[in-house]
């Protein structure tokens, strides 16, 4: 940590040290731009980070455990840059991840009655005729469902 007449600044290996990042993500996240207001170099090449960084690491490491691409977070970090809060825009990135997750349910509960429609009607094949069939019980629902297609 250096004093400065601005207040505190670390280096990478103590931010990574607070925040339990690896470096390597941090310089990543640096590269993308996510830390841009809050890092600057030394005239040793050294990056120093104000105390900043850790509330916007934490940011970030929530956003994205929200499942929010560092894209996105990008985007509302540039509108707090501008001295912003980008709450509107968080939430409507909330209610589309929600309606996302609504469809894949939905995807998967279908998913889910075909298999135990599959299990419940399971019968064991005789096994004379391998040159002709994979799995019949497979396969006698591939046949149904295109006998519906034609």
């Amino acid at each position: 940590m250096i004093e400065t007449v601005l207040g505190k600044l670390y280096k990478i290996g103590e931010v990574a040290s607070f925040t339990g990042l690896p470096v390597k993500t941090i310089r990543y996240y640096e590269e993308l731009g996510l830390l841009s207001p809050v890092v600057t170099r030394a005239s040793s090449g050294y990056r120093l980070f104000d105390s900043q960084v850790l509330k916007r690491l934490d940011f970030i490491k929530r956003a994205q455990s929200l499942g929010m691409s560092l894209k996105e977070i990008q985007e509302f970090l540039l509108i707090h840059d501008r001295g912003e809060l980008p709450c509107h825009e968080v939430k409507q990135h909330i209610n589309a991840k929600l309606r996302e997750i609504d469809r894949q349910i939905a995807a998967l509960e279908i998913l889910r009655s075909e298999l135990q429609e599959l299990l419940s009607e399971w019968k064991e094949p005789i096994s004379d005729n391998v040159d002709e069939i994979i799995c019949p019980n497979i396969q006698s629902h591939l046949d149904e469902s295109s006998e519906h297609c034609h």
